[in-house]
């Protein structure tokens, strides 16, 4: 397959790239959920695919015929080619196509599914954690799908044997967040698999419904399944991503948070963000202690200020990752309401008994 690139990346790929790195950039410093960083960005880009299609997605002219490819633009998507030595300087696609969709209801049915999951889990684990998880496990499902698309048999029917040559030629990239946000579902079923969110599951008909996130997990990993085995591809979807996201979440989950849960066992944890909630019972006595710096008295003094539980976990989360351990100034671990030192003995607790 002969295939011949004419042009890389437009001023408009350009300013898509600035839009996504913004986003994220934007969560962070306004202290933000980085769930809606990343879905604010992600309908940016979509608008601009609108009027700029072709700068965003590529142009891809095939003649099978004369075993030939011919790409106008290469867009932001991730193209199995791009593993290759010749085409290794194009594998930052592997980020930028989480960020692009191939149309309204591609980019809907992600970014409603990645609302629910998306915020519930960040709060739950921090943003840097589910940050590193969101981009890692979106680019592992990709190189899962692209791997097993060179690596597909030869002896395929007639019917699928040219898709197959477009999909390995490079002429139909990787496009959308689908991978990263099984990944999300991955490791927040690794995590948290009694919790209950309210997600869309899609059956014949997408039904809205509060659920387990374990049997989430297991439902899309099933349907996604049986669909690989049913079609073999063939509806221009990558099913092989969206499994391979959903076991990096696991893996990553227990990598990264390594069992470290706040759930009950037995007990299940509905979350809703609308849903107003009491603030913890914290026992400000011995976090005060620990706020040895200008900065972790300050944001101690915003724990204590704060009525809205989500925002209050989330700054006593930055509190607790800038502590040091006052024996041995070693970082300190936290769950459950204690606090304790890998280092030494030290060890506290900070929720008030009931």
């Amino acid at each position: 397959m002969d295939i011949v690139i004419n042009n890389y990346l437009t001023v408009i790929s350009l300013i898509a790239i600035v839009i996504m790195i913004a986003g994220l950039i934007f969560a962070i410093i306004k202290k933000t959920l980085i769930t809606y960083g990343i879905i604010f960005a992600n309908f940016l880009v979509f608008i601009l695919t609108l009027v700029f299609e072709n700068d965003i997605l590529g142009a891809t002219y095939v003649n099978l015929d004369e075993s030939r490819i011919i790409i106008e633009t290469a867009g932001l998507g991730f193209r199995p080619m791009y593993l290759t030595p010749e085409y290794a300087h194009q594998f930052y696609t592997i980020f930028t196509s989480m960020f692009v969709h191939a149309g309204f209801l591609h980019i809907l049915g992600n970014m409603l599914i990645f609302f629910f999951m998306g915020i519930a889990f960040e709060q739950r684990i921090g943003w840097k954690k589910f940050i590193i998880i969101y981009i890692l496990t979106g680019i592992f499902a990709a190189l899962t799908q692209s791997i097993i698309n060179m690596m597909a048999p030869a002896n395929l029917p007639a019917d699928e044997a040219g898709l197959q040559l477009l999909m390995n030629g490079g002429a139909i990239p990787l496009v959308g967040a689908s991978g990263a946000i099984f990944g999300i579902i991955g490791a927040f079923a690794f995590s948290y698999p009694r919790d209950e969110v309210v997600m869309p599951i899609p059956m014949p008909l997408v039904i809205i419904m509060k659920i387990k996130v374990i049997y989430a997990a297991i439902i899309f990993a099933v349907m996604e399944t049986v669909i690989v085995l049913w079609n073999n591809q063939t509806d221009f979807t990558a099913h092989y991503a969206h499994l391979g996201g959903l076991v990096s979440g696991f893996i990553l989950a227990a990598i990264i948070i390594r069992g470290k849960t706040h759930t009950i066992k037995g007990k299940t944890i509905y979350f809703d963000p609308y849903q107003e909630r009491p603030p913890l019972n914290v026992d400000f006595t011995h976090l005060e202690q620990l706020a040895d710096t200008p900065e972790l008295k300050e944001i101690l003094e915003r724990v204590k200020l704060e009525t809205v539980a989500q925002v209050q976990n989330i700054w006593l989360g930055h509190f607790f990752e800038k502590i040091k351990c006052p024996q041995c100034k070693n970082s300190l671990k936290h769950s459950d309401g204690k606090l304790w030192c890998t280092n030494c003995d030290y060890k506290t607790s900070y929720l008030k008994q009931k």
